[in-house]
């Protein structure tokens, strides 16, 4: 369809479709967009109540499966709860400590929510003991859902945390550190919310001058975010849902709605400034930008629906979290942004807040004060074609360079190092495991079903510790080690057979989830045995998921890739074009993971950041911000593309369009890049390291794809693939006249060259 008459900006194209329904009523699209928020605030009340904070295991896979066995036939086997008892000097065998601890064993027992206890002072276990012998541990099990365990913590731990008798406890273990990340998490929330707010405020002031033009961006955010925490609410009815979710939500909401209002918003300004009526802006603006914001939600639900794939709910629930704030923050910038700027019409530039400087500026004799906006992004944009193979060589061998050190990445999972330092969970789980002997939460259990014999177990005892990299290994049948029986069962062996089945414990050299503890999980369950041998444990959990990750994530790629080439070819009509967009985005994350692995694996500026460096970086991360960046790349791609091509069509001269391109949308991509980076680094500022390395890593790839990839590598490529960049089969290009969609329409350079440089734009354009 035709764009606005540049030489008769009144004679607009009549509206139709769903740009009538969307310009009939603007005070009825209003008031039903006013309902919709205060529904949505009734209908996500208490989301946050009911996420999860776990999800990283594949549910499908052995050590999922022997962990759910061990729960059902041994619930005592898998403790999710430790008392952590400090003698106070007196040592943990003194009689009164002895007596006040079992006390404490029996207390616990008799809660309901405690499905099984097991103490040094009931077993005399020496890996429940310090080595000073001034601690030892009481090892509990709440049973039932996240819910119902977050309800039991809140009772438990503070009946029991504190000073007891001669004793101190201190409460920790796998439950206590999820509840603890759960309630931080909701905190930072709060927080990051609170600064991202007034900040991007202050900066789409900035960007816009008027006040009311800022506030506009803002409110399609804060809808799209209600609008997701009310999804989310209708989706914990049916599927556990991570409460990681949420900070995506918070970051898409905003960024994503603040650039699709950033765009639509600049657009209608500039179409008022070309002259035009408000009824006719708006109706030229969903036309145009409004067709890119719809091509650019697509492209980044089709990155996130890639999450799909994987059945880790910790990534599916990115991706509901994030579909559907892509999808609001869409709609609301097409539907109800439109009826806004309709009734406002010029009183869309009300409130200049920059008035106030203006005065200064005169008393400044400035050359630059009298340029056009955006004159030095297109200066930017001649050089790179001019040293064009310069520019492509320079860029792509920084980012290839910055992006080396995630040559070095060591996959692993979460654990309470995701903490602050501070908190109680951590620091219990960090002094185990510098005090207590062997690895704590590094043992590989087996579980044996099928009704295994005693000799059957002695004889797979015996096998499991003959493997390189074994320790000792227990069960029913005694400790094993090298290949021997080095003690004979006790009580809390003999405990390990139970209903037709059975459990050992594996002790590896090695650190829980270290290359020779993965190598020694595939080891153990190559062993042939008479009965069924299921494997879990840290290092078996990290195994099955890497796993699972490496057999999704082609078929991921090749989603992303398949839908970003046909949205891409819909958008411009090229073959080549698509291409360089997969490739060039995919190129802009280098640097993003090559610093999630010098920072938050290897540990430089975790002093400064504030967390504590675990030497691997989460299995499922990467796939997480490789989806969510890439798609967010495509978005500023879109804006780019859908200017150079709109320009190409006008004039057929490509060159002309690519700087054409560059100066009309390098300050509008700089602005919303900076503003989604303002309120990622927000995000960034938790306490939770995963949370931490989330936010801070897409900011960097934000900033990275805006400021280098679209003003120096994209215009550079460009112009080395010249005119051939718009080269497409004559059946394909058939294909795009009949369905393509573009801001110019498709109509081909009818009309007379038209010089870039000279063509007006609005003084207060972005």
């Amino acid at each position: 369809m035709p764009d606005v008459n540049r030489e008769h900006p009144d004679e607009a194209p009549a509206a139709s479709g769903w740009t009538r329904v969307v310009t009939a009523r603007p005070r009825l699209s209003l008031l039903l967009a006013l309902l919709f928020t205060a529904l949505a605030v009734v209908a996500g009340s208490g989301v946050a109540d009911r996420l999860a904070s776990g999800g990283w295991e594949a549910p499908d896979s052995q050590s999922s499966y022997a962990t759910a066995a061990l729960q059902r036939y041994f619930p005592d086997s898998q403790p999710n709860l430790i008392l952590l008892v400090d003698s106070r000097g007196a040592g943990v065998d003194d009689p009164e400590v002895a007596a006040e601890a079992r006390a404490l064993s029996r207390r616990l027992d008799a809660d309901k929510a405690v499905t099984g206890v097991t103490s040094y002072w009931d077993t005399a276990a020496p890996a429940l003991r310090a080595e000073d012998r001034g601690e030892a541990m009481i090892a509990a099990r709440i049973g039932g859902s996240d819910d119902a365990v977050a309800k039991a913590l809140d009772r438990i731990a503070p009946e029991f945390r504190g000073r007891q008798g001669p004793v101190q406890v201190r409460v920790g273990g796998m439950a206590e550190v999820r509840h603890e990340m759960q309630s931080t998490i909701k905190e930072d929330l709060a927080r990051a919310e609170l600064i991202a707010l007034p900040v991007t405020l202050v900066l789409l002031v900035m960007v816009f001058g008027s006040a009311i033009a800022a506030l506009l961006p803002l409110g399609v955010g804060i809808v799209a975010i209600l609008g997701t925490n009310a999804v989310l609410r209708g989706i914990t009815e049916f599927t556990d849902v991570s409460i990681f979710a949420q900070n995506l939500t918070t970051a898409l909401g905003l960024g994503l709605a603040i650039d699709y209002a950033l765009f639509i918003v600049r657009r209608f300004r500039e179409e008022l400034a070309a002259g035009a009526e408000p009824l006719p802006a708006v109706v030229a603006t969903l036309r145009t930008a409004g067709r890119t914001v719809l091509f650019s939600a697509l492209t980044v639900a089709a990155s996130l629906a890639a999450m799909f794939l994987f059945p880790q709910y910790f990534l599916r629930s990115f991706a509901y979290a994030g579909i559907a704030v892509v999808l609001l923050a869409a709609a609301a910038a097409l539907v109800i942004l439109p009826a806004a700027l309709l009734l406002l019409g010029h009183r869309v530039n009300a409130l200049d807040l920059r008035k106030a400087l203006r005065p200064l500026r005169r008393n400044t004799v400035d050359a630059s004060a009298t340029r056009e906006p955006g004159a030095g992004y297109a200066r930017l944009a001649r050089l790179v074609m001019r040293r064009a193979p310069l520019f492509a060589l320079a860029t792509i061998a920084a980012l290839v360079l910055l992006g080396l050190p995630f040559l070095q990445v060591r996959f692993g999972t979460a654990d309470d190092r995701q903490l602050p330092a501070a908190a109680e969970a951590h620091t219990v789980q960090q002094h185990i495991r510098d005090e207590f002997p062997g690895n704590p939460g590094g043992e590989i259990t087996v579980l044996a079903e099928g009704g295994p014999g005693t000799a059957q177990l002695a004889d797979y005892s015996a096998r499991l510790s003959s493997l390189p990299g074994v320790v000792v290994v227990d069960g029913p049948a005694g400790q094993y080690a090298q290949g021997r029986r080095t003690a004979a069962p006790g009580p809390a062996e003999a405990a390990r057979a139970s209903g037709g089945a059975a459990y050992l414990t594996v002790l590896p050299k090695g650190e829980a989830v270290d290359a020779s503890s993965q190598k020694l999980v595939d080891e153990i369950r190559a062993v042939d045995t008479p009965f069924r041998a299921s494997a879990t444990g840290t290092a078996a959990v990290l195994v099955d998921t890497k796993d699972v990750i490496g057999d999704r994530l082609p078929w991921a790629a090749a989603l992303i890739a398949a839908v970003t080439l046909l949205l891409v070819f819909l958008l411009t009509g090229s073959v080549v074009i698509p291409l360089q967009a997969v490739l060039l985005n995919a190129l802009s994350l280098t640097a993003m993971f090559g610093a999630v692995v010098w920072v938050f694996q290897d540990g430089h500026l975790s002093g400064l950041l504030g967390f504590t460096a675990t030497g691997s970086i989460e299995t499922t991360l990467p796939v997480l911000m490789f989806c969510v960046a890439f798609g967010l790349s495509m978005d500023y791609g879109v804006f780019l593309l859908s200017r150079i091509k709109e320009e190409y069509d006008r004039t057929g001269d490509h060159q002309g369009a690519v700087v054409f391109g560059v100066r009309r949308t390098g300050g509008l991509i700089t602005a919303a890049a900076v503003i989604l980076a303002v309120v990622m680094v927000a995000i960034g500022t938790s306490r939770i390291a995963n949370t931490k390395m989330l936010g801070l890593g897409i900011a960097l790839a934000v900033l990275m794809d805006a400021m280098v990839v679209r003003t120096l590598l994209v215009p550079a490529v460009m112009r080395l693939t010249g005119r051939a960049t718009w080269w497409a089969p004559r059946r394909l290009r058939a294909l795009h006249n009949r369905f393509g969609l573009s801001e110019g329409g498709g109509q081909t350079a009818e009309v007379p060259r038209h010089d870039a440089e000279r063509d007006p734009e609005p003084v207060n354009s972005v």
